[in-house]
């Protein structure tokens, strides 16, 4: 998006009517938690907030979708014992469930300077980068395998996924470094995750995805054709998304530099129809390709972020003639 020299701040107001926490409970406004200076630490405490959300929610993880029963061995949860069939079978059985397994997740994230747009006293990069960073935390209690790959016009980062002593720091580690911001080139890089992506499991793309929607579609469909579940997390800054500028500035692009003098009356129309087009393409091209597809504005909380992402594998995983997701395996 074009900046302006002066951008106006929009009121910080999460969504009503559109969360799926149980109600009473409080959610951590993201300016509050942005002021947190370390990344492991927001990520800790959006979690927690998170967890806290699902108490006696029926949402245990993502391993929620049955598959069929084995036999009860010495370890396994009693909770999961279905006394039904030990009434008619006299043995012991649980009930399995299809993600089971360790998950391997792939988290993707844009670092190209049109996320260096902020609005307020944060970017859209510095949101997503604590996205990532809750995710990560979050499956990491979880004993699943995550990893990371950064990108602008290129790779700029690969760790692979892991679950082992030491991976959740490096992959802070990373997330806290000040990205260098280049041109976004979506196509390119994409087509470098599905080469370098060998074992297949869920990728998760953190992107504003301002950029044409032809090679997305492409470069998606390349993905998901190499057998990987894909969940894309739109993140925008309200600015962008109501355009709420009042006087008329000088607006650059955040990623040639240009300068344009623009008058908001004037150009808000024509500017809000573009962008509503090519979001709906957006939209439109990910159910096409059956990818989880959501719009996530800055001033959103991050616990909702886990909240969209539980919601996202659950709608995957109760498609009809679903078979288990791919990627799942021991770790390694």
């Amino acid at each position: 998006m074009a900046a302006p020299d002066r951008p106006s701040t929009p009121g910080a107001s999460p969504r009503p009517g559109n969360s799926p926490v149980r109600p009473g409970a409080s959610l951590i406004d993201p300016q509050t938690l942005m002021r947190i200076k370390s990344l492991q630490v927001r990520a800790r405490v959006a979690v927690e907030g998170f967890i806290k959300g699902l108490h006696r929610s029926p949402f245990h993880g993502f391993s929620v979708e049955f598959s069929e029963y084995r036999e009860y061995t010495p370890g396994d949860d009693p909770r999961h014992l279905d006394w039904r069939l030990f009434a008619r079978s006299d043995r012991y059985y649980v009930k399995r469930y299809e993600d089971e397994t360790n998950l391997r997740c792939y988290l993707v994230l844009d670092t190209s300077r049109s996320m260096g747009y902020r609005s307020g006293a944060y970017s859209k990069s510095d949101y997503a980068r604590t996205a990532a960073a809750t995710i990560a935390y979050f499956l990491t209690l979880q004993r699943d395998l995550v990893g990371l790959l950064e990108f602008e016009d290129r790779i700029t980062e690969y760790i692979p996924p892991r679950y082992r002593p030491g991976h959740l720091r490096r992959l802070m580690a990373a997330l806290e470094r000040e990205p260098q911001g280049k041109a976004t080139n979506l196509a390119e890089p994409l087509e470098q995750i599905a080469a370098t992506v060998r074992k297949r499991g869920l990728i998760v793309l953190i992107s504003d995805l301002l950029a044409p929607t032809d090679a997305l579609r492409s470069r998606l469909g390349y993905l998901r054709t190499r057998g990987h579940d894909v969940i894309v997390l739109r993140v925008l800054d309200p600015a962008e998304v109501r355009f709420a500028f009042e006087s008329p500035a000088m607006f650059r692009d955040v990623e040639s530099g240009r300068e344009l003098y623009v008058d908001p009356e004037t150009a808000r129309g024509e500017y809000l129809r573009r962008f509503g087009a090519h979001a709906a393409e957006i939209e439109r091209t990910c159910v096409d390709l059956g990818i989880e597809y959501e719009s996530i504005t800055t001033d959103r909380p991050l616990e909702l972020v886990l909240f969209d992402l539980l919601k996202a594998r659950l709608r995957r995983a109760r498609r009809p003639g679903r078979r288990a997701a791919p990627g799942q395996g021991g770790r390694r």
